[in-house]
Parts: structure tokens; C-alpha cells; sequence
């Protein structure tokens, strides 16, 4: 029997690197895909102050089970706490004995930058060299260091409504990314449209109900994962991009409950849930991906238990090979 270890965010880091996950994920959204992976659809539970979720997801290629519970709660910022808080458990697949516990708010950033990864490294332009970033939250530091790894970023510009956490965030992530190997500009922006200027990349990462962005902002050919709206009553992206735009998804079935970017264009009946392409399919040649180097493309991800069990299960087995991590008794 294993020794049972905890690994905080630290030592998580110290396991693997952002292009480590990047491959986990992409792996993991293949499975998910061709039906290979397990993962039933998440329990969410609602209180006035945030919302908890459950997420467990299996592959049993690799003989690991994973069950995450994370908690989104918006008003955290002003008390000084995470907005985005959890637990995973790693499980061994053919025993069902526990193996590693993990920090679930540290996973749900890595699994959603790497999920993004994955879709910038399908989808966005080769020589891509801006980025647009959307949003100053804990997610946001994730899609800058996931786009980096994958596209030869030189150029970051930053935009949130808050205009004191834009220019301390700026700094933040300048360091964070120097601290991973990373070294870009990264620049405030008065205005989303100045964010994404001539960006080929753009990610929003908000908890807007309201978009963020406008179609004439946007580059021919620009990439933009959209990975902060998480219920149907809210939406990043407005309907005109949409519209207009090749749209993936990470799970149909998770995207026509959570979706609210794409509903309006569902609703019109530019869209339909049963046939949106999910980014697992493109990723093996089952649905073509980027059609021309003149349409965007837009990733819509909510979230999906096999990114967690993809990433955490990777991460669990290097913290047992490298020794890393609190042991504990049971």
C-alpha cells in the first residue's frame, strides 16, 4: 500500500510543468471524446455566498480515479481569500485506495490554463506574439503561463475593470511568469479593445453576466478561449462573435447546461448543442479544426471532471516517484 500524501500548491508546482499538464489535457480531452473516460456529469450545490461543486472522472487507461470538490465564491476577493477554493482526492482505479490528496483551487487553475493551452496550441496562429488577456482574477495568471508554453509570446496586455488590481496584477504576473522561465512584456490596457489590438490570442477569464469584449476589436484569425463564464445567465463573449466564429467546446453535454456565452446563438439557431465540434474531437481529426487563417476561432471551456483526474493524476504520480509531499497516516 501507498503512503497516502497531501501536496499543496508548492509542491504541485515542484511535480510538473505547465507544458507537462498541457499534454495531460490534451490526452484526457482525446478520451473524453472517444468515450474511453468516465465522468458523469458534476453536482453543483448553490448558497447565497458562492457555489460548491463535485466532480469525480475516471481513466482507466492510466488506472486513476480522481473526485474533486471546489468551491466558487465571488465575494472571497474582499475578505482577502482565494475566490476559487477545493480538494481532490486521487484514487487508484483498480483498488479504489486513496493515494494523494491535493489543493483543488491550485488544480482548477492549472486544468483550465492547460486546457486552454491545448486549444491555443490547435487553433491560434503559429507565430502568434500578442496576447489579450481578459480578467485579473486567480484564473487569469494560468492562461498567460499556458499560452506562453505553447505560442512565442512576447507581449501580454492586460485589462480588468478594477483599475488598482490591473496595475498590481501586471506586476504580479510579469514576476510569476520570470519565476517559470517566462520572460514578456506585460503591459496594462485602458480598455478591452486595447488589450486585444492586434492580438492573435485573446483569453477572458471574468465573472461577467455582461460581455467583455466586441467583434470589431478583434484580429482576422484571432483565437480567444473564453473560460470564466460558468452558467448559462453569464456571458464573456458576446453573441456577434459567436456568430461569426468556429466554436469548440470541451463537453456538449457540460456546455449545454453552462454555456451562457453560446445560448443566444442556440437560441437564434446559429448554434446547436448536439452537433457543437468538442475540442477532443478536433484534437484527433474527428471534426476538422481551424478551417483558414482569416476565421476566429473560439474555445468555450466550463470545465470538465477529466481535465482534473488528467491533470491530478499526473501530478500524483510524480509527487510518489520525486517524494514530494506530506505523508500521512491512515
Amino acid at each position: 500500500m501507498e503512503t497516502l500524501r497531501w501536496l499543496s500548491a508548492e509542491d504541485m508546482a515542484n511535480c510538473v510543468s505547465m507544458l507537462d499538464v498541457i499534454d495531460a489535457v490534451r490526452q484526457g480531452f482525446i478520451a473524453y471524446s472517444n468515450g474511453s473516460a468516465v465522468a458523469p456529469p458534476r453536482t453543483a450545490m448553490e448558497l447565497p455566498e458562492g457555489m460548491t461543486l463535485t466532480m469525480p472522472a475516471a481513466l482507466p487507461v492510466e488506472g486513476t480515479t480522481a473526485v474533486k470538490i471546489v468551491s466558487v465564491y465571488p465575494g472571497n476577493t474582499a475578505r482577502g481569500l482565494p475566490t476559487i477554493t477545493g480538494l481532490v482526492a486521487v484514487l487508484d482505479a483498480t483498488t479504489g485506495e486513496p493515494q494523494t490528496l491535493m489543493d483543488g483551487g491550485y488544480l482548477t487553475g492549472l486544468r483550465t490554463g492547460a486546457a486552454s493551452g491545448v486549444a491555443t496550441d490547435l487553433l491560434a496562429a503559429p507565430g502568434a506574439r500578442v496576447l489579450g488577456l481578459i480578467g485579473t482574477g486567480y484564473q487569469a495568471r494560468f492562461q498567460a503561463e499556458a499560452v506562453a508554453a505553447v505560442r512565442p509570446i512576447e507581449m501580454i496586455r492586460v485589462y480588468s475593470r478594477d483599475v488598482t488590481q490591473r496595475v498590481r496584477f501586471v506586476d504580479e504576473l510579469g514576476a510569476y511568469l520570470r519565476g517559470r522561465g517566462v520572460t514578456v512584456a506585460v503591459l496594462p490596457a485602458s480598455t478591452p479593445a486595447e488589450a486585444v489590438d492586434g492580438a492573435p490570442v485573446v483569453c477572458a477569464a471574468t465573472s461577467s453576466s455582461t460581455p467583455v469584449l466586441a467583434a470589431a476589436d478583434l484580429l482576422p484569425g484571432a483565437h480567444i478561449n473564453g473560460v470564466g463564464s460558468y452558467r448559462l445567465d453569464m456571458q464573456e463573449i458576446p453573441d456577434e462573435i459567436v456568430r461569426c466564429a468556429q466554436v469548440f467546446v470541451d463537453a456538449r453535454e457540460a456546455a449545454r447546461t453552462e454555456a451562457g456565452d453560446l445560448l443566444p446563438a442556440v437560441e437564434a439557431g446559429v448554434l446547436d448543442w448536439v452537433t457543437l465540434p468538442e475540442i477532443g474531437e478536433a484534437l484527433s481529426g474527428a471534426r476538422p479544426g481551424r478551417q483558414s487563417s482569416e476565421e476566429v476561432t473560439f474555445f468555450k471551456s466550463v470545465g470538465i471532471a477529466v481535465q482534473d483526474v488528467a491533470a491530478a493524476g499526473l501530478v500524483s504520480r510524480r509527487a510518489h516517484e520525486m517524494g514530494i509531499g506530506q505523508p500521512l497516516i491512515r
